[in-house]
């Protein structure tokens, strides 16, 4: 089968196609064809491995210290399940699925085989491939994080960083939960974020949000580049402030403002479940959150939209398709 494979750290042009050996499902494993996967943020960060220095150690120790011990990237998809192991009792051969991969990664291939009771679900009926693909790792980290904010209706919500994958997500899943969300981002992703639902958006090159004197609910920090003072006061009585992106000083800093006072810091790795993928699956169906697509990509221009990812220039996701 075709893969796109990396054989050590570095630019985009470590990403090679090439011919690999198709997968057999193990006894409770389902064989899935894939259509199409994604390129994400943190898809490209191990590939240049341009990591925080407070995990490059133990994540270099997981992936190879001298070179990628796993050699096929890609965190999220959706297809065709082909073939079913013996003992499956969830899916069989020609459901359409989509699913995360987590740390197991692979999803830059024509096949892989991954565990029935893995993060997978059947696709939304409503949803291309190339949408159902772009939905596991923002969607479930945003809903992980906007369940910590205990978000009720009426609630005042600000993202940093809502033009993403996950900000994208949040934007959505916080206007189904009734919330008033305000998105900042960069000038160019300001009109998207309106066309999702954010009833303010905030330019961050033109204004800085924790100056505005306007004070929120919940404020979801996706990508951890505010200031933690200055988001701490723009949080009212009881707010909370959600890090998917927090460094040490951040962590001891939140433990400590948790501890202090009436506002809550959340940080920590979301947890992707497969009830929480049904859960996005039952909003996209009912027509209340959708994928934003900005690129897509075949597969054997992975490293160029590898590139672009770096860029950080992406409104939503970036989608890989594989024939």
């Amino acid at each position: 089968m075709k893969a796109i494979i990396f054989t050590k750290y570095g630019a985009p042009d470590v990403l090679q196609l090439t011919e690999v050996a198709k997968p057999t499902p193990k006894d409770h494993e389902v064989l899935i064809r894939i259509c199409a996967t994604t390129v994400t943020a943190g898809d490209s960060e191990l590939r240049s491995f341009k990591i925080p220095l407070f995990i490059w150690l133990p994540l270099r120790l997981y992936m190879g210290l001298r070179k990628p011990r796993k050699h096929i990237l890609g965190q999220e998809l959706a297809g065709e399940i082909e073939a079913v192991g013996k003992d499956v009792k969830l899916f069989r051969k020609g459901d359409q699925v989509f699913a995360a991969t987590g740390f197991r990664f692979g999803a830059y291939a024509e096949y892989i085989c991954l565990p029935e009771d893995g993060v997978l679900a059947l696709k939304p009926a409503n949803m291309t491939c190339e949408e159902a693909a772009a939905v596991p790792v923002g969607g479930l980290e945003a809903l992980y994080f906007l369940r910590k904010g205990h978000i009720q209706r009426g609630q005042k919500v600000l993202i940093n960083g809502a033009g993403g994958s996950i900000g994208t997500f949040a934007v959505q899943l916080a206007k189904s939960f009734g919330a008033e969300v305000t998105g900042v981002d960069s000038t160019e992703k300001l009109d998207m974020l309106r066309s999702i639902g954010a009833d303010q958006v905030i330019d961050y090159t033109q204004e800085d949000f924790t100056k505005g004197g306007e004070t929120y609910d919940v404020i979801f920090d996706v990508v951890g580049k505010t200031s933690f003072s200055g988001s701490i006061r723009s949080l009212k009585h009881n707010g909370r402030y959600l890090l998917a992106n927090a460094g040490p000083s951040q962590m001891v800093r939140g433990r400590w403002t948790s501890m202090r006072s009436s506002k809550k810091v959340i940080v920590g790795a979301a947890s992707e479940k497969t009830e929480d993928l049904n859960f996005l699956k039952e909003l996209i169906e009912a027509g209340k959150i959708q994928s934003v697509i900005d690129r897509c990509y075949p597969l054997e221009r992975i490293a160029e939209a590898h590139s672009y990812v770096d860029s950080g220039h992406k409104k939503g996701n970036v989608v890989i398709t594989v024939e």
